[in-house]
């Protein structure tokens, strides 16, 4: 009698019906924790409470890109104004100019780095929290070979961008800063050459995985969908204009989360994508800021400054858009990942 009523028991917990199972999203980590809704009642909602928590953010970075910005251009005026001068020599005011210059740009730039590395991280930690709870959502659907296909490609791509980012992109970048300071001191053509390698090794290591990335996605066939072809449009190209070095890439894959808007009916899918933006747009309005600051300031420098001066504070601003690009990336695979995984739950 008692093996009948376990057997019975362990029949009627297998047969529970799947959209009885409650999954719930691993909560964000830190700071992004406390940008999130309580209760978002749709994505839309939640994104906009993000977006307006994020805002309090956007007026100190600013005030902190400006204050290293102002002191830039007035050492680009020092240092233009020395080199007019008769018989001052151009290589000694190249030198000063590019060590005020790194001086400057060193603690912020090394400071932003820092904090794009860890958001990146973050990222994945959350993904690897995230993602085996998409996956059982969606196998308890019914969908169990989409969702091995699924966390098996983002589980892999997750890793080896996590891996790019730490031991490839941001060695490099340290590296690639360094030689554009050393080409703005002393201005040889191989140090030139070295950091344009340089740039382009970064830039087509985080392309190539997210070339991969979006076309195992489309192999698998968990990319469709239509949606209002306006907004659509809006979205692409704000993030092309945004996000250097790939912004191409990512508007593209963009249009994933937009044209599957209509199906999201996970409550756990919704909370992830939130804590997902709240992780990493924080960080991403400070790193653009800087970026956006520093190219500014690079313009207005070409005018009055040296020509090695203005160009060393272009490399900075060429390196912060590097950490948006990293971001960017590793954010969209995360979103990307998760909305496929909701077109098929609920």
């Amino acid at each position: 009698m008692r093996v009948f009523l376990v057997l019975v028991l362990t029949v009627s917990l297998v047969a529970m019906p799947a959209h009885a199972l409650d999954f719930t999203a691993p909560t964000a980590p830190g700071e992004a924790q406390e940008l999130l809704p309580e209760s978002p009642e749709t994505f839309g909602q939640g994104l906009l409470e993000v977006l307006r928590a994020v805002a309090p953010q956007i007026q100190p970075a600013v005030a902190e890109a400006a204050g290293v910005c102002l002191a830039l251009m007035a050492a680009a005026m020092l240092t233009a104004l020395v080199e007019s001068l008769p018989g001052s020599p151009k290589e000694a005011v190249a030198l000063a100019g590019a060590v005020a210059a790194g001086g400057l740009l060193l603690r912020p730039s090394g400071a932003l780095i820092r904090l794009g590395s860890q958001t990146v991280t973050e990222l994945s930690e959350y993904g690897k929290l995230l993602l085996p709870v998409m996956t059982a959502a969606l196998a308890a659907e019914g969908g169990g070979t989409t969702s091995a296909a699924l966390y098996t490609g983002t589980a892999v791509f997750d890793a080896v961008l996590g891996a790019v980012v730490a031991k490839l992109t941001v060695p490099m970048l340290y590296l690639f800063l360094c030689l554009a300071a050393a080409n703005s001191a002393i201005g040889e053509d191989v140090l030139k050459k070295l950091r344009d390698l340089l740039k382009w090794m970064m830039t087509w290591s985080l392309k190539l995985v997210l070339y991969t990335f979006t076309g195992y996605m489309g192999i698998t066939k968990v990319i469709s969908g239509t949606a209002d072809a306006a907004a659509v449009k809006a979205a692409k190209l704000t993030i092309s204009g945004v996000v250097p070095v790939v912004g191409g890439l990512l508007s593209d894959a963009s249009e994933t989360i937009l044209v599957s808007a209509g199906v999201m009916k996970s409550a756990a899918g919704i909370y992830g994508l939130l804590a997902i933006l709240a992780i990493c747009l924080g960080p991403f309005v400070r790193i653009g800021v800087q970026y956006l600051m520093l190219k500014l300031t690079a313009a207005a420098c070409a005018v009055f400054g040296t020509k090695s001066f203005s160009g060393l504070v272009q490399d900075f601003s060429a390196g912060m858009g590097m950490l948006l690009a990293m971001t960017g990336t590793m954010c969209l695979l995360l979103l990307i990942s998760t909305v496929c995984f909701m077109k098929g739950v609920g």
